[in-house]
């Protein structure tokens, strides 16, 4: 991410304003899925948006503020799985809601 800033933007915008960048991508990708998958109808303009370009665009925020705020990502995220492998193992093998 560092290197693409670097070669095809000017600098990262500031934190506030990747946040709110990242409320924005989220809120397409929820009315992309609220259309395509929930109740609402999908609008003809919507038909042709693409949800795994939403979904990267996301990503690439959410790159953008790790790096920002010099949190190591991949260091996180592997913390957090191995969080969720071991507490919700078993909770989520006896939920009846899921069977």
């Amino acid at each position: 991410m560092d290197n693409w800033i670097k070669n095809h933007g000017v600098r990262y915008f500031n934190e506030l304003t990747n946040m709110a960048q990242l409320t924005e991508e989220v809120g397409e990708v929820a009315r992309i899925i609220a259309r395509r998958y929930g109740e609402q109808s999908e609008k003809e303009s919507d038909k042709n948006k693409d949800l795994g370009e939403e979904l990267a665009d996301v990503v690439f925020v959410v790159l953008c503020l790790a790096n920002q705020t010099g949190v190591d990502l991949q260091a996180a995220f592997d913390k957090k799985l191995d969080l969720k492998t071991k507490r919700d193992h078993d909770r989520h093998q006896n939920n009846e809601k899921l069977k």
